[in-house]
């Protein structure tokens, strides 16, 4: 089986004495950092279509995955076949329209159903469910978590029907900007700011997007546009500071027509 080759070689760098100094010397915390960025990096190879590197980045993902289920072993927790069959368990659980006898008239009705089971879950662990917000990771990126947060609350009812109120609530948020940065009040301006940024969110869920998504995808354009006008200016034997505001505005427009 092609997992057992990849648990038996993870086995083998976290043997004392003929093992790898880099990967002994990890804790669960130490490799957080590294499987943040092999998701992140899954994500781009999808935006990209490319399959190549799709194949390669989803095998990093997994060597995380053995990684910390490896250090788990070693300390008597769990091993990568538990991690396997609780989330056979769980998903087997979560589909009673796939593995059972449930029928789902709806697309909603599933996802409702689906929070549910979710509840049940977090109640059966914790013996009490305080909030309907228990349960969303803090550690999330903040557009990712704000967004989360924001369907949690919609699911029990917080939320605006319409979407004219969410414009209008962009747009009073902005207002508040201006005048906290008119009145030169730092602390009041991170806050509004990110009330600002919140209602963006807001704004972005309602449209049925994905906040993270969609920033990527903006900040990847900026990127592309930036590096022709660069190129541009290096064909010219300038740099971008040589140029001046006007010029590079003018520049700039003719990219984004290119």
């Amino acid at each position: 089986m092609e997992i057992k080759k990849l648990t038996d070689l993870m086995a083998a760098l976290r043997t004392p004495g003929t093992g790898c100094p880099w990967d002994l010397k990890q804790t669960f915390a130490s490799i957080v950092p590294y499987t943040i960025e092999e998701v992140y990096e899954v994500a781009e190879a999808i935006d990209n279509q490319d399959m190549q590197e799709l194949k390669l980045e989803l095998g990093d993902l997994l060597f995380q995955i053995v990684f910390y289920a490896r250090l788990a072993e070693e300390q008597g927790s769990f091993d990568f076949s538990d991690v396997v069959t609780a989330i056979v368990e769980k998903m087997t659980r979560r589909h009673p329209h796939v593995f059972a006898d449930a029928v789902y008239e709806s697309d909603a009705a599933f996802s409702k159903a689906w929070e549910q089971s979710k509840l049940e879950e977090r109640q059966a662990k914790a013996g009490i469910e305080k909030s309907v917000l228990d349960g969303l990771s803090k550690a999330l990126p903040a557009l990712k978590c704000a967004q989360k947060m924001q369907s949690k609350a919609a699911k029990v009812g917080f939320d605006w029907k319409e979407i004219a109120p969410v414009y209008d609530k962009v747009e009073e948020e902005l207002s508040e900007v201006r005048q906290a940065e008119k009145n030169e009040d730092r602390d009041n301006l991170e806050e509004e700011l990110g009330d600002l940024l919140f209602s963006v969110v807001n704004l972005v869920r309602h449209l049925d997007m994905d906040a993270e998504n969609v920033l990527r995808k903006a900040t990847n354009k900026f990127e592309g546009r930036f590096r022709q006008l660069e190129s541009q200016c290096l064909s010219e034997h300038e740099s971008i500071s040589d140029k001046t505001e006007n010029e590079l505005i003018e520049m700039w427009e003719k990219v984004k027509q290119r």
